[in-house]
């Protein structure tokens, strides 16, 4: 009779501890969310976490507070959420340049494949060719023509070592066998700056920083650097329209959460994330950006890492790209 009334206890306990983790995961989030960018205020991957922050709180009914945390091509932020507790409160916006990035740094302090799980990518934002205004050249053809006049005193800006930007740079000086120096900048606001005023020849950014300027008349798009034209610069051709071929490179943006997240936690931030892309007036107000919604499923989101590391890793071995 004892040991059955020990068995009774125990499985008592179990029980409770069960309806405890259970209730502890419906409780979720009981406290604000912090979603960090690994870039400073800004550019794409900020104005894109912004957005997306002021959805998830009136969804999640708690805060969720950006927390920029850039360096090192984005990696520091995305360190910073790896080895944050996987607990759900605590995510990372990341980008398309995290799958590059272990092909190009010689060591990185976390895994992206094995150390993040995968939530959704939000949207997919189209890579431009932007000179400042003031600069002649009215096309592709006429800026590699300056390029191939002076060797090396042309360059073009990015937002780091490692980054997409920096990436298509290499692309467009082996398509075009010309030499251009490399700037790295923190992200795209200092970028931008320096572009417009013309510190910076050219810059392979993204649609949406540089957008605004580009319709103020102070910034010239030559061209997109994707297989199609972009809806928000439908009259801006591709590289491919241009005359420079074998370049296809655009910039894709996700959630990821710390790897040991749990589950139902990953599963809910999915559905509310995918729901709020599905919502007209949102999907309207990041075309305005000229941002792609997405919103696909983790398993999904996983595959694309994969597929996109592998394929960054062949792009960088021929590039000889590589940064200590």
């Amino acid at each position: 009779m004892q040991g059955f009334a020990l068995t009774r206890r125990a499985c008592a306990i179990a029980a409770l501890s069960f309806i405890a983790v259970g209730a502890q995961a419906q409780a979720w989030p009981s406290k604000p969310v912090t979603l960090v960018v690994p870039f400073p205020p800004g550019g794409t991957t900020d104005v894109l976490a912004r957005a997306l922050a002021e959805k998830l709180t009136q969804s999640l009914g708690q805060t969720v507070i950006v927390e920029s945390k850039p360096g090192a091509g984005a990696t520091l932020g995305a360190d910073f959420v790896a080895k944050s507790k996987p607990d759900g409160y605590t995510l990372l916006m990341g980008a398309v340049h995290h799958t590059i990035a272990p092909s190009v740094f010689k060591k990185l302090p976390y895994d992206l494949q094995r150390d993040f799980a995968p939530i959704t990518t939000v949207a997919l934002v189209p890579n431009v060719l932007t000179v400042s205004a003031t600069n002649p050249a009215k096309t592709v053809a006429e800026l590699v023509a300056q390029a191939k006049a002076a060797p090396g005193k042309l360059n073009y800006g990015s937002n780091g070592n490692g980054t997409a930007q920096h990436l298509i740079g290499t692309q467009f000086e082996s398509a075009n066998g010309i030499e251009i120096a490399h700037i790295p900048y923190k992200g795209s606001g200092p970028l931008v700056t320096d572009l417009i005023g013309g510190q910076v020849t050219m810059s392979f950014d993204t649609v949406t920083p540089v957008l605004p300027h580009i319709k103020a008349g102070k910034l010239k798009a030559l061209a997109v650097t994707t297989s199609k034209r972009s809806s928000a610069l439908p009259e801006v051709p591709t590289l491919a329209e241009a005359g420079v071929k074998g370049i296809d490179t655009g910039t894709w943006f996700g959630l990821l959460a710390p790897a040991a997240t749990p589950k139902d936690i990953v599963v809910r931030l999915n559905a509310d994330v995918v729901k709020l892309l599905a919502q007209p007036e949102f999907r309207k107000q990041l075309e305005a950006i000229g941002a792609e919604p997405v919103g696909n499923t983790p398993d999904q989101m996983a595959v694309q890492i994969k597929d996109d590391s592998e394929k960054f890793a062949r792009l960088v071995k021929d590039a000889k790209v590589v940064i200590e």
